[in-house]
Formats: C-alpha cells, structure tokens, sequence
C-alpha cells in the first residue's frame, strides 16, 4: 500500500525542491490547474512514459488527483511501484485541498512562459 503525504509535507517538499509532483487527472485539468512544477502522468500512460519522465527510481515523488473521492493518484502509484518505483506517496486530499488552502497553482501557460 502507497504511503500518504500531509499538505504541509508536500508544501515543504515543493518549496525546497525535493519531490517530483505528479498530476494523475492530467489532460485539460493539468492545463487549467496544477501543483506547481506538476508533471501530467495519467495511469494508462505509465508503462510507456515513467522511465522518460521519472528516470531516479529511488527519487521522492508525489501523485495528487482532485480528492479524496478520486482514484487516479492511487492507481498511478500503484503502476509506479510495480515498475520499481520505491519512494512513492500520494496526496491524498488532492488539488481541492490545496487550491482551498489558498496554495499557489499553475496553468500549462504559465508553466511555458
């Protein structure tokens, strides 16, 4: 089972640069809204697109969908772990939780900018 990360632990993951985030909603909802520096990863494209993305396998990564009614962050570590993967937490609360915590986001143009 997929070890869980806090909102506070993510937070001070992704201010000092020491997690790989990623989106399991990916698509439209990754270009309107993300956890900054979040990379679009949705479970029918693990097998093919990890290894280019996430290329430490030891690395610290955390997968995040909307809320905790939402299984795609769950399924997408899930993938991770069977490719090896063994330093993966999920989000659980998701981007609801974050975006009402007043937490800074992204959008696909301002990440291009």
């Amino acid at each position: 089972m997929t070890a869980s990360i806090t909102r506070d632990e993510l937070r001070a993951a992704v201010e000092t640069g020491t997690v790989t985030v990623v989106d399991a909603l990916g698509g439209e909802y990754w270009q309107r809204q993300h956890l900054p520096g979040a990379i679009p990863l949705v479970a029918a494209e693990v097998q093919a697109r990890a290894a280019d993305l996430l290329p430490d396998t030891a690395a610290p990564i955390a997968v995040y969908c909307s809320n905790p009614a939402c299984g795609n962050s769950k399924d997408v570590a899930a993938r991770l772990e069977r490719l090896g993967y063994t330093d993966v937490r999920t989000y659980r609360d998701g981007i609801e939780d974050w975006v009402g915590a007043g937490l800074p986001t992204e959008s696909a143009t301002e990440a291009r900018a």
